[in-house]
């Protein structure tokens, strides 16, 4: 088959959306098809092909609802003369998805949309928007969603979409299965006991980064160390002065003689290892999709504490690998751990080792019977081949 990944931006970015793309379409053409990824130019991308993916680059700026400039249209053009099989447009809200929406019905290829969680649906500035993807939504051939109860797949089946079909995210057995050669502690200066609390997720301030610092500091914890891996953590520490909280609670922590705190953008090898090596993971975010993060966890036999963000409930539930937080939610669908709350929660799952130890067996069991890359792929395979027979 030949097939066309349409998404904001990819590697080198790096981000859930991203990592998804990255995943299925390396997989695909391990498989034996031709995958084009159309996205948008990065400065820093000196290639247009990578591990055997096709990089079709668009310098769009912004995310425009209509096609202006001599770039929009040419990617417009591109999907109308296309000769692929599948098209597959991954995040709603983002250009390549938006100006793709006015040509659906002439696009001559299979059209799949994994809209990724509807992120601005209670947003006054996408009410026109989502009035209009009422239409749009069933000019697709397919509609893939993460989760059986979310914002996005609830919109559908309430505006009479009967197109749709559930694959989750997941976590790479390659990644996971393998043994890692960085001891993580060593490389932090801890000592071998050091009780290590993990969160991954950029810097965007959205993640939850100030929310889970507070935890940390005023939680039972001993001996204890967070580490923090994302992008974008320099703007974070500049940030910091405008932030008078934020920075008492970094300060108390790096004053503290039981707690240590580590904030970076780690290496890839070295986050995996984080997640294989550390104790608890916890997240909590404010507002996500299906976090790839918590199937990580599962992957890598670590039991995680999360907010009730995106379809995290489900991943609990179809993982058994982690609790959820005490959460606020406020009218734009944005999640806020409740911070007492929470570090109650923080200090209760601390203390109870055996309960952790069996979530993170169980949790990895179920993981690499269902919630693998490689066999995520397999089901997105079968859906681009019903769809090409059809």
């Amino acid at each position: 088959m030949k097939i066309i990944h349409c998404v904001e931006s990819y590697y080198p970015n790096v981000g859930g959306m991203q990592e998804v793309v990255k995943q299925l379409s390396e997989r695909f053409v391990k498989l034996g098809h031709t995958v084009i990824v159309c996205t948008r130019f990065h400065e820093q991308r000196t290639y247009n092909e990578l591990n055997g993916v096709n990089i079709e680059v668009f310098k769009i700026e912004a995310n425009p609802f209509d096609a202006k400039t001599e770039e929009e249209l040419r990617y417009q053009t591109y999907l109308l003369n296309t000769d692929a099989d599948v098209i597959t447009f991954f995040a709603a809200q983002q250009w390549a998805t938006n100006l793709a929406l006015p040509i659906l019905n002439k696009i001559k290829a299979k059209k799949v949309s994994v809209p990724t969680g509807y992120s601005g649906l209670y947003w006054p500035e996408f009410k026109q928007y989502f009035e209009d993807m009422k239409t749009y939504i069933h000019g697709y051939d397919m509609n893939v969603y993460l989760s059986n109860d979310y914002r996005d797949i609830n919109f559908a089946r309430e505006n009479g979409v009967t197109k749709l079909m559930i694959i989750p995210n997941g976590a790479a057995e390659d990644e996971f299965l393998k043994t890692e050669s960085i001891n993580v502690r060593k490389e932090l200066g801890l000592k071998d006991d050091t009780f290590l609390l993990l969160h991954v997720g950029s810097y965007t301030g959205w993640k939850g980064h100030d929310e889970l610092i507070e935890i940390f500091r005023k939680s039972n914890l001993k001996n204890a160390a967070l580490i923090m891996i994302g992008n974008n953590y320099e703007h974070f520490f500049k940030a910091m002065p405008k932030y008078p909280k934020r920075l008492l609670n970094w300060l108390l922590i790096k004053l503290s003689p039981n707690k240590k705190a580590f904030f970076n953008h780690y290496s890839r090898a070295f986050t995996v290892a984080a997640y294989k090596q550390a104790n608890i993971f916890i997240f909590p975010s404010n507002i996500e999709c299906s976090p790839i993060v918590l199937f990580e966890c599962a992957a890598a036999k670590l039991p995680f504490l999360a907010t009730d963000v995106g379809n995290s409930i489900e991943i609990a539930d179809w993982t058994k690998g982690g609790k959820i937080l005490p959460t606020n939610k406020d009218s734009n669908g944005f999640s806020f751990a409740k911070i007492e709350e929470s570090i109650k929660a923080l200090n209760s799952f601390y203390e109870n080792a055996n309960e952790r130890k069996q979530m993170a067996e169980t949790s990895h069991a179920i993981w690499h019977e269902k919630y693998s890359w490689e066999k995520i792929t397999l089901e997105y395979e079968k859906l681009y081949q019903q769809l090409r027979h059809s």
